[in-house]
């Protein structure tokens, strides 16, 4: 199969870099599942942009630095803020239903969220993933010149220096990325797709972790490919945990937005805190109270459930109408109902989950990596805008600005001759006795990573979770090199591989920036200085 561009991943930054190249270019999109099932489809709040002249670039900017902890790159920074406003115009172009708000300058509502100064939030309601998403969709089914590949799952990038290919002189050429393999899910067949240039947009790694908010898919498929192809990655021990998650023995990763508090919502002690029940707990942890950034509000929450012995903590915002609570979160107020939760009358039990994945494989502003014809967009990616702790909503403007930024760059590199690629080894076979131990590997993997490498860490317990990452390793290796694969197998094995990037990271960074909070390192070091491992080239 060949292709001018194949695209991985099929959330805001795969659709978005296929509809700007597919004027010009034959594209393939690679979607382990259907085109929605990924984590752009789930995202509540909005998009982050400066939309109002009470607002200035010079204050996203600012914002975004500051709860990036001093690790912000702030030339990356500038490029995406600066390129806001263009973004959502593309998307109001192509038709999404952004909610209207008449007096408005551009005449949509902007809400706000923690670390916002200004509002500055263009939503669809509380379903803004959902309404970009099909919106988009529907334009990629209808492109003559994108194919799409679902329930496709990506095993590893293609790259020259594996095939050992050299120039006419004899001298080896320098690495490339010429494809991927890819399984069909439902026949198991492994296609070879060759391409001029490959573009990761395979989301985070949530599901590393027990508790998350992200969805099935967010197994950091694209970061483990990158870096097994030669690729760097960086500050990968930064990993955002949502402050409000749904706390329910029968809701699965639902995420409470961070509007809810930009609109008012308060945190207080449940039932279980006795006489302290009721009462805001905040302001004594930060005074912008529950404005502050996500990873003030997560470790406040982590803070007071382990001091008092609490599963939960409450989040109330039904001191405001509820016809403004319907207009506003009709999606939470009918998901919490069908739970007996009444968001209008009754508070929402809620905890911290891992949610964003800061850092990953690093790219210049254009989605360009290490390997030459690979570029990578998204929450895959390290730009340098999340540094040590995301802004809210600056996720899916990243997505937006760098995409359209990497389609133009693939634009003027050009097309490129592909050498023929070797066939995928259909020669092992399966053992579905392994399939057991693979699941138990899976559920112990997700455990220790929730209890060690957690909202606060320990050097013992990094240390304690890198000595099983490595048992882990082996034994998933052993699976790799001699049974046929299957998608559990190979998401466990991407999986493991950003669990040791995370640890390894994490104790590498001896101090307390951001989301890495650790109890033997506890001050900050006076300069930020971001965390870059990089691979040995195989």
């Amino acid at each position: 199969m060949k292709f001018d561009v194949a695209i991985i991943g099929s959330g805001l930054a795969g659709l978005s870099v296929a509809l700007h190249l597919a004027q010009t270019r034959k594209v393939v999109v690679v979607s382990k599942r259907a085109l929605l099932d990924g984590a752009s489809d789930k995202a509540q709040g909005g998009i982050a942009a400066v939309l109002d002249s009470g607002d200035s670039h010079e204050q996203h900017i600012s914002d975004t630095l500051v709860a990036g902890a001093g690790l912000c790159d702030e030339g990356a920074t500038r490029f995406i803020v600066e390129h806001g406003r263009e973004a959502i115009q593309w998307l109001i172009d192509q038709g999404v239903p952004f909610t209207r708000d008449e007096s408005a300058e551009m005449g949509f509502h902007l809400t706000r969220e923690g670390g916002h100064g200004q509002r500055r939030i263009i939503h669809a309601a509380d379903a803004t993933g959902h309404a970009v998403q099909v919106t988009l969709e529907e334009k990629v089914r209808k492109h003559p010149n994108i194919t799409l590949l679902e329930h496709h799952y990506a095993i590893d990038l293609i790259t020259s220096h594996r095939l050992d290919r050299k120039r006419e002189d004899g001298k080896k050429a320098t690495p490339r990325c010429l494809g991927l393999y890819a399984q069909d899910v439902n026949s198991g067949k492994v296609h070879t797709i060759a391409a001029d240039q490959t573009v990761m947009a395979t989301g985070g790694a949530g599901k590393v972790y027990l508790y998350t908010t992200t969805p099935d898919t967010a197994t950091g498929d694209g970061i483990a490919m990158a870096w097994r192809a030669g690729c760097r990655v960086a500050n990968m021990e930064f990993i955002q945990f949502h402050p409000t998650c749904l706390y329910h023995p029968y809701a699965k990763s639902f995420l409470i937005s961070e509007a809810v508090r930009g609109e008012g919502g308060l945190l207080k002690l449940p039932q279980g805190a006795g006489a302290a029940a009721g009462m805001r707990f905040m302001p004594a942890h930060d005074k912008r109270a529950e404005l502050a950034p996500r990873d003030i509000v997560a470790r406040a929450i982590d803070a007071e459930m382990k001091k008092r012995g609490l599963d939960y903590v409450d989040l109330d915002i039904s001191h405001q109408p509820p016809e403004f609570l319907k207009e506003h979160f009709p999606t939470i107020y009918a998901s919490c109902l069908e739970f007996g939760i009444d968001i209008t009358k009754q508070p929402i039990p809620v905890v911290p989950a891992a949610h964003y994945t800061c850092g990953g494989v690093v790219t210049d502003n254009a989605g360009r990596t290490d390997l030459l014809g690979l570029y990578a967009v998204g929450e895959t990616t390290c730009t340098g805008l999340h540094g040590a702790n995301r802004l809210a909503s600056n996720s899916l403007l990243e997505c937006l600005v760098v995409g359209r930024a990497a389609a133009q760059a693939i634009e003027q590199e050009g097309k490129v001759e592909t050498p023929p690629l070797p066939a995928w080894d259909e020669s092992r076979v399966s053992d579905a006795d392994e399939e057991v131990v693979i699941a138990h590997n899976w559920d112990e993997l997700r455990r220790f990573m929730w209890n060690y490498v957690g909202i606060v860490r320990t050097t013992k317990r990094l240390q304690r979770a890198q000595h099983r990452i490595g048992l882990l390793k082996e034994e998933i290796d052993e699976y790799y090199r001699n049974f046929r694969i299957s998608r559990d197998l190979l998401e466990l094995r991407n999986l493991v591989e950003v669990a040791s990037l995370i640890v390894k990271s994490a104790l590498s960074r001896r101090e307390s920036r951001g989301l890495h909070c650790s109890s033997d390192y506890p001050d900050t070091l006076p300069k930020a200085l971001p965390t870059v491992l990089s691979p040995k080239r195989k």
